[in-house]
């Protein structure tokens, strides 16, 4: 009963933060379920995958409700994103593909590098708040953009987030308006979370240190628990961020970012020194 409810509350902060910030709740999700699942002494040999496939698990959920919202909008270019996902699809099952092959000890390290990336982008975007950013380049040919959706999807899967951090922009550089690219790049999160926790799933299939209750990498109690409270939470923290200094919020998750990401190349701090 206690870990259920840890997981209900990791869905409520995922869902909240979600809907404040305007990224996908994966950055949330996956570092809390590898402190959820390491207090559960699963195998730290495979937490990390759990962590990350559960997450891209959830996200084929909350993204639904997301993609009906901007299509009711008229927001979605399905032009971009139907040349996006041959290669978001292959990409993200070749993403879970490369997760399997990484130790959870490596996996955790670039968790914790591509929060801190990502932190710095959010940090410098709410330093320039308030300024029009104009597209560096013309929307690519198909065969690019589908390429563009491999690499996406690639990334993605492997660190479980449902790739608007990556697909936002890209296409704002494509000189797509920036309220279409939001609402393409959440369609694109579909694909990306279903091909990533299916690829996720049958990498994991034999492995005899899953606890029960699993399916591959996909641990189902955690899931469930996730998804019944993030999609109600998002509405809450998207009327939040309303009230409240859009500069501010997006400082204070890139510290929080930081933080997260700091104690990730910490704990695994000695793979580094390994390399030097």
């Amino acid at each position: 009963m206690e870990t259920l409810l840890i997981y209900l509350l990791v869905g409520a902060a995922a869902g909240t933060i979600a809907g404040l910030f305007g990224v996908g709740g994966g950055l949330i999700v996956v570092p809390a379920l590898i402190v959820v699942f390491t207090a559960k002494s699963i195998s730290p040999e495979i937490l990390t995958h759990m962590a990350v496939g559960t997450s891209l698990a959830t996200i084929v959920i909350t993204s639904i409700s997301s993609v009906r919202a901007h299509h009711k909008k008229g927001a979605v270019d399905w032009r971009l994103f139907w040349m996006m996902t041959p290669g978001i699809l292959l990409g993200s099952w070749l993403g879970g593909i490369t997760a399997d092959w990484l130790p959870g000890a490596w996996l955790q390290l670039l968790i914790g590098i591509f929060a801190i990336a990502i932190a710095i982008r959010m940090w410098l975007s709410g330093l320039r708040h308030g300024r029009v950013e104009e597209g560096a380049g013309d929307l690519p040919a198909a065969p690019l953009l589908t390429t563009a959706g491999g690499v996406i999807g690639w990334a993605s899967a492997i660190f479980g987030i449902g790739g608007g951090s990556l697909t936002v922009p890209f296409l704002s550089r494509c000189r797509v308006q920036m309220q279409r690219a939001v609402a393409t790049s959440a369609a694109c999160g579909l694909p990306i979370a279903i091909a990533g926790a299916l690829s996720f799933a049958v990498q994991g299939w034999d492995n005899t240190q899953l606890p029960d209750w699993s399916s591959g990498y996909i641990y189902w109690p955690a899931f469930l628990g996730i998804v019944v409270t993030s999609t109600f939470f998002a509405r809450i923290g998207a009327n939040l961020a309303h009230r409240l200094s859009a500069k501010l919020l997006k400082h204070c998750f890139a510290i929080l970012l930081c933080v997260i990401g700091l104690r990730f190349i910490w704990q695994n701090l000695n793979l580094i020194r390994a390399l030097f």
